[in-house]
């Protein structure tokens, strides 16, 4: 951080002060703010944004999806996590939502165990498609949370002015999401897939 600016006037200089204050508080409510913290923000509930109905969604053709770009590297496989990831590889059927940009494609790139090739993934939304376990997961745990300030709390004042707030978690968010979908009898989820 800079230096501290130098000011002749002794009332710009308690303003300074005030101001500096107010800013180390700012700063240590937001350290505050930890994972465990934002992970217990409720979620905000949304409806789905497909409708369609089950006969509407079994007269589509299955459409199994595969990585459209995918990067090697150079790592080991750790022979301890081959059992998880035979059972992450697997492919489900299930439905992805684009809840902020409805009806556009999702991109993402996954690369869950150390390894494994990185993949980028091109999944189309508001229809059931095959995919492995490890990407509807990994579609399904996008989400933000939304910060506010509490204005009943009052962090400081001058001379003239009082000051309210603290930042805190106000919801968390679900950007994207994937709900599992049982079009075929084969289809097999763990937990939520």
């Amino acid at each position: 951080m800079s230096e501290k600016p130098k000011v002749s006037h002794s009332l710009a200089q308690k303003e300074l002060d005030n101001a500096e204050k107010q800013f180390d508080k700012f700063d240590a409510d937001v350290k505050e703010l930890t994972l465990d913290r934002m992970r217990a923000a409720p979620k905000h509930e949304s409806e789905p944004i497909t409708t369609h109905s089950d006969r509407e969604l079994k007269k589509t053709a299955d459409l199994y999806l595969k990585p459209s770009r995918s990067i090697n590297n150079h790592q080991k496989f750790n022979e301890k996590f081959r059992s998880a990831y035979e059972f992450d590889k697997e492919y489900v059927c299930f439905i992805a939502d684009h809840k902020e940009s409805p009806g556009d494609k999702i991109e993402v790139w996954t690369r869950k165990y150390g390894g494994t090739p990185a993949e980028f993934w091109e999944v189309p939304t508001g229809k059931p498609v095959f995919g492995p376990r490890y990407l509807a997961e990994q579609i399904a745990s996008c989400s933000y949370h939304r910060l506010k300030t509490e204005d009943n709390i009052m962090t400081g004042g001058d001379q003239n002015m009082r000051y309210h707030g603290s930042l805190v978690v106000d919801t968390t968010v679900q950007r994207l999401n994937a709900t599992p979908h049982n079009k075929t009898r084969t289809s097999v989820f763990g937990g939520a897939f």
